[in-house]
């Protein structure tokens, strides 16, 4: 293992830093303002289109997809300090064309999407020209458990009718969203992993009703977590994703690079956090001395450096093992940093606002909401929970033979 950034990765990380800093970070507060302005909180700013075409005139697009066809044609390893530098604000991989649930859609598309499908719909995400929802949450089955899924999609002929409720239906607010990938049970009497398939539904579809975008920590801004529903909506047969059943084999497909892009925006997150918090403690002035002064501001710094270099760590292994044995044999080192980072993520960005006191709840710093994300980090692409399980039935395989010579209660 050799973690040294190629000198590929240095000069795409020189140029991604760059452009942060001359366009990304000094528009943050006219990115805001143009939503606020607009008097809708789903308004898609203008800056953010405008510093799109700047950053595919500069070559800074599309750098997730390995795939050299479709992208830039980096590895995992390569990407992962890209994403962690786009990390460090919230709306920043959309101006690479780099943002979730678009880049887990444009994956799976690239992967299993027929030529046609392509054509209709990859082709123009690549471009950045639309955006995507991912449909697969229902508020009356366990979201960790995918296999319960209810939402039905029956076979007519040459269409597919579904029904059902989702909701956290992932940038459905998007006024450019224009397809949704649904995960729907298409044979219930099937093994349960064969039960599901994904469908693509195009927006204006009869039946497919954006209820409601769903608030998260009290927002609903954003463009994400929409309750969705499907009543007697027909698609054609030809917008099934990949293979009918393959649905639970392509939603794992998605999520572990999906995760792994989320673990290394995290890294960016809580960077960011603790420079703010660096150069709060060295300017306030409290109590007879400066923040930087007391020794437990001093233990809160000093451990949230060490918990990001860590879990850096952590995540450059689990990128190389994804570029060298593939991503089935890297599912535990991605349930492993999914929970890593999130938990380090949501950390750090609780001692930066205790740190900054009143102010770092409010929204005059970004902490809160960088928070808020480390705190959904928790929950989404599989909560804590399922990943620490997941992790634990795999070490225990390892030593499976002592439970069979283990002495048995009597």
């Amino acid at each position: 293992m050799d973690f040294e950034y190629s000198d590929k990765t240095k000069s795409m990380l020189e140029k991604v830093t760059t452009f942060l800093e001359q366009h990304v970070f000094p528009n943050d507060e006219t990115y805001h303002r143009q939503i606020v302005d607009s008097g809708d909180k789903h308004h898609h700013p203008a800056i953010l289109e405008e510093l799109k075409d700047k950053a595919r005139a500069e070559g800074l697009w599309n750098l997730f997809l390995p795939d050299s066809t479709y992208g830039a044609g980096l590895t995992n390893l390569e990407y992962a300090p890209l994403a962690e530098a786009m990390g460090r604000s919230l709306w920043a991989s959309e101006v690479f064309n780099c943002n979730a649930p678009d880049t887990g859609n444009m994956e799976i598309m690239a992967e299993f999407g027929s030529e046609a499908q392509k054509k209709e719909w990859l082709e123009p995400l690549l471009d950045g020209k639309i955006r995507s929802c991912f449909s697969m949450t229902e508020p009356a089955t366990a979201g960790s458990d995918p296999t319960q899924l209810a939402t039905r999609a029956v076979r007519e002929g040459d269409e597919y009718v579904i029904n059902g409720h989702k909701w956290f239906t992932s940038n459905a607010s998007h006024p450019n969203c224009k397809i949704a990938i649904a995960m729907v049970v298409s044979d219930p009497e099937a093994p349960r992993h064969q039960r599901a398939s994904m469908i693509l539904v195009p927006f204006g579809t009869p039946g497919f009703t954006v209820v409601r975008p769903v608030a998260v920590f009290n927002d609903d801004g954003g463009h994400g977590h929409c309750e969705v529903r499907y009543e007697d909506c027909r698609v054609p047969v030809s917008n099934l994703l990949g293979e009918e059943g393959g649905g639970f084999t392509i939603a794992q497909a998605r999520l572990g690079p999906g995760r792994i892009h989320h673990c290394m925006r995290g890294i960016g997150g809580a960077e960011q956090a603790l420079k703010l918090m660096c150069e709060r403690a060295q300017t306030r002035w409290t109590h007879g001395s400066l923040l930087a002064e007391k020794g437990l501001i001093q233990s809160w710094i000093a451990e949230s450096r060490m918990a990001i270099d860590q879990a850096r760590l952590l995540v450059l292994y689990a990128a190389w093992k994804m570029d060298t044995m593939g991503k089935r044999q890297a599912r535990q080192e991605i349930s492993m940093v999914k929970t890593v980072v999130a938990n380090m993520f949501q950390t750090v960005c609780d001692h930066a606002i205790q740190l900054f006191g009143a102010r770092g709840t409010t929204n005059e710093e970004p902490l809160a909401k960088l928070w808020a994300y480390a705190r959904v980090m928790r929950i989404v692409d599989g909560p804590d929970e399922v990943h620490n399980m997941v992790v634990a039935r795999r070490e225990l395989g390892k030593y499976a033979q002592l439970a069979e010579t283990a002495p048995k209660p009597r």
